[in-house]
């Protein structure tokens, strides 16, 4: 028998409603579920048989919904199927024709870009864009602290004053109705390429491009601000083109900078459907040739000694772009992306790496004191629609990731508010970040909050959102979201499932296993990664890592083993019943597989997400 047959994934002959292995309460208080609706059985045996697929990939993918005639394109997916007429997003050809003008007489530009991952890439691929061209640019990112989220009138007092014609402002400005309309009063012309929620009155500038607008209907609401900019580029390329300029200027080979794209994608949480997926699968093949001179240099830094991949993005580079916009020089990520000078990408690189590692202590203090304080509250209020915590000594560039935390360990939407107080008149200000859960739009929740009058500021995404607020106004936003989402936030944590896509042994996990799987990557929001249980497996050698991890080996009952990994999980439901596992009780085991290669290692290991005592379950 074959290692692919082996990991045949095994069929559910329970009811549709039965719980995965009997699984109703985890050690995470989640319930197993099949991933493969049984409606849809069918569907992955067509899909194997058509195809000439191994059954196990036609699950995965019947089980992410991809239809029969979707698999081609979803297993190699390319630019130039998947990449639409860029026009067909609304006021693109309108920015087009001002970046060629731009282009085209040499005008200063001003690249106004957000503080993230997202915000950097967008804002490098502008300015490399407008260097190839010899066309003038400064990137602005504003401080996290000092300034906050979006275009704010000092900032562009300053770019005006320092000449710019033009001002292009990526992953930000779609709701900066007032400010934009001051640029517009001192004759710049502004141009706005952002992907976040927008009201129904947008600021009066030039151009906007956001495929979430109200009135544009080009279906391509999931990109991220980068995968905007780059059809932005595309646009103005043609547009350039039609204007005979490339007779004797060569043409940018824009596929280059997809690496780009893919970074801000991955880590930007957008879903990896559509246009996504392409940018995603191109980018990483464009970053394993090492081109980019910043993405290099932080590759190195970071130990990363292999060709990335998808988790790479989210985890280890993502990060440290992020983490000079959370504790350090918000610029930095955008000037790493952007230089090609050598010297200078290994010194803002190693910069980084050190800002990041200083962002973990930060967060670990910050996320013991917020999980203390969500405690109590569900303790004293359990059908809390949204977690709410604050502090004036927690950093507002962790905010986010604290509440990230608590929405994973509560599975309800948080917000982690750090509060700011005035020192000429003692009044209370509060920067908080909030995240959801699939079906709370929290992004919604805080546009209406702001239109309440509740919030000084606010807007986002359906899972993930920002907002200001004064201090005195914190009861009636408590109040709010109580209104708007208590009890469908207590249900859906009390409903919560972690799917299941079967059940393996280690004696099935082979690099062939792997290789089969990634074949239906590149995984993340949208399309999850793979999770399979491995039933009542021994747990051996057990032990804590680190200052929050469990590392063990799980062994079946034919000898075979597996080494795995249960990250942030010490001290913790899951750590506790995996420590205590080890005295000899079998336990039920779920997580993702991956190919460890660090250190010059190639194994495969499990990445454990939660686990199950069969005695407590469902006989």
């Amino acid at each position: 028998m074959t290692a692919l047959r082996k990991a045949r994934v095994s069929q559910q002959v329970e009811p549709a409603e039965a719980a995965f292995l009997g699984v109703v309460q985890s050690a995470r208080g989640y319930r197993w579920s099949e991933t493969l609706e049984p409606a849809r059985a069918k569907d992955a045996i067509a899909i194997s048989q058509q195809h000439n697929l191994p059954e196990l990939l036609g699950r995965v993918l019947a089980a992410r919904g991809v239809g029969l005639d979707d698999v081609p394109v979803f297993l190699d997916p390319t630019i130039r199927v998947l990449m639409p007429d860029p026009s067909s997003l609304t006021d693109m050809d309108k920015a087009a024709r001002r970046l060629a003008d731009a282009i085209t007489k040499r005008e200063p530009v001003a690249i106004f870009g957000d503080y993230d991952v997202d915000g950097a890439c967008s804002s490098a691929l502008m300015a490399r864009f407008l260097a190839h061209h010899d066309t003038p640019s400064r990137i602005y990112i504003p401080d996290r602290l000092t300034e906050g989220y979006g275009p704010n009138a000092s900032a562009f007092e300053q770019l005006i004053g320092e000449g710019a014609k033009l001002i292009v402002t990526v992953d930000c400005g779609t709701t900066s109705v007032d400010v934009l309309a001051g640029a517009g009063k001192r004759g710049v012309d502004v141009v706005v390429i952002d992907h976040h929620q927008a009201d129904e009155v947008l600021p009066a500038v030039h151009a906007l491009v956001n495929p979430n607008r109200l009135d544009d209907i080009s279906g391509q609401g999931h990109l991220c601000a980068a995968g905007v900019v780059f059809l932005v580029l595309v646009a103005t390329v043609r547009e350039l083109r039609k204007r005979g300029y490339y007779a004797n200027v060569r043409e940018p080979q824009l596929i280059g900078d997809l690496d780009l794209v893919a970074l801000a994608t991955v880590a930007d949480v957008v879903p990896l459907k559509g246009l996504n997926r392409a940018y995603v699968t191109k980018g990483l093949a464009v970053m394993a040739g090492r081109d980019n001179v910043g993405l290099r240099a932080l590759s190195d830094a970071a130990g990363l000694g292999e060709a990335p991949n998808a988790y790479h993005l989210g985890f280890i580079l993502g990060p440290r772009i992020n983490a000079g916009g959370r504790i350090g020089d918000a610029a930095l990520g955008a000037k790493l992306l952007s230089t090609e000078n050598e010297g200078e990408a290994v010194r803002i690189a190693a910069v980084l790496d050190r800002l990041n590692k200083e962002r973990k202590e930060i967060e670990r203090a910050a996320l013991e004191e917020a999980t203390a304080a969500a405690d109590r509250m569900l303790e004293e209020t359990p059908d809390l629609g949204v977690l709410l915590v604050g502090s004036p000594d927690w950093h507002r560039g962790v905010v986010g990731l604290i509440a990230s935390r608590l929405t994973e360990r509560f599975k309800r939407p948080s917000c982690v508010i750090s509060w700011d107080k005035d020192g000429a008149t003692g009044a209370m200000t509060g920067t908080g970040s909030l995240r959801s859960v699939s079906g709370i739009d929290i992004g919604a929740a805080v546009r209406h909050a702001v239109a309440a009058g509740h919030l000084l500021k606010g807007g986002g995404h359906a899972m993930a959102a920002g907002l200001t607020v004064d201090h005195a106004k914190l009861d009636a936003l408590k109040a709010f979201f109580a209104a708007e989402l208590a009890g469908s936030a207590a249900r859906l944590a009390e409903r919560a499932s972690l799917a299941i896509d079967g059940a393996l042994t280690p004696s099935a996990v082979t690099d062939a296993l792997v290789d089969l799987l990634g074949r239906a990557g590149p995984y993340g929001q949208g399309n999850p990664q793979p999770r399979f249980a491995f039933p009542a497996h021994r747990v051996k050698f057990a032990k804590p890592v680190g200052t929050a991890h469990i590392r063990c080996v799980l062994e079946a009952g034919d000898g075979s083993r597996l080494d795995a990994v249960a990250f942030r999980a010490a001290g913790q439901p899951l750590g506790d019943l995996l420590m205590e596992a080890a005295g000899g009780l079998p336990v039920h085991v779920a997580g993702q597989l991956r190919r460890d290669t660090w250190g010059g290692r190639n194994r495969i290991e499990l990445q454990i997400e939660d686990a199950a005592d069969p005695r407590k379950q469902k006989p």
